[in-house]
């Protein structure tokens, strides 16, 4: 690879460095949640779900906040909700979350695992692999 190509190469990382030292960002360093906000965001997602608002309707609030579950976003109902337990680590408030959904005509009752960050920005993700 000649020192030429080698700079093209590197260009694209050297930009997404310069990007995140200008934001504040350092990459590979996590940012620790805020407990207390990470619970109100988490509430705040469940009941605009339960209220029958979108996802996307969260990003206009303040603070914004990013959301993503995959039932509600296929159209399932949020009935009701209780946090089951939930927990600091490191940049995410790990919440256990008892939902109660209609789906497809049922009713159904589950327990599900959300992460939750507050910063740089406020993000609820459910994990779809517990």
């Amino acid at each position: 690879m000649t020192d030429r190509s080698r700079s093209r190469a590197n260009a694209p990382m050297a930009l997404l460095l310069a990007l995140a030292a200008a934001c504040g960002c350092s990459p590979g360093v996590a940012h620790a949640v805020d407990p207390e906000a990470a619970r109100a965001a988490l509430r705040t997602t469940l009941d605009a779900w339960k209220e029958g608002k979108t996802p996307d309707s969260l990003q206009s609030g303040s603070p914004a906040i990013v959301a993503q579950d995959m039932e509600w976003a296929s159209g399932a109902k949020l009935l009701d909700y209780s946090v089951v337990a939930d927990k600091p680590a490191d940049a995410n408030l790990d919440a256990r979350v008892k939902l109660t959904i209609s789906a497809r005509g049922r009713k159904i009752e589950r327990e599900a695992k959300y992460l939750v960050t507050t910063s740089p920005a406020v993000t609820v993700f459910r994990d779809m692999m517990n």
